[in-house]
């Protein structure tokens, strides 16, 4: 039991970090910002992203950085609550 939790805790960071990428990767191609897909990833992401962005202000260089905060805060989040099992 306690290695099913463990292992489901971490696939959920692992996926919510692989959907952070998947959003900076399409950020560098041209795509419909209203297509069904996009739009699930924007609201998947968003609520972790949009906190940093508020907490961060470098975004005004013209280069969002939110992506890697985050990344590296769940990085770091993950690791101490799995260390915990």
């Amino acid at each position: 039991m306690k290695y099913l939790l463990f292992r489901l805790v971490s696939t959920a960071f692992d996926i919510v970090q692989l959907l952070i990428i998947f959003r900076v990767v399409i950020s560098w191609v041209p795509h419909n910002p209203y297509g069904q897909w996009v739009r699930l990833l924007n609201d998947a992401t968003e609520p972790i992203l949009r906190p940093i962005r508020d907490a961060v202000p470098i975004s005004s260089m013209g280069i969002d950085f939110s992506p890697i905060i985050a990344f590296m805060l769940l990085g770091v989040l993950k690791k101490i609550i799995l260390s915990a099992f």
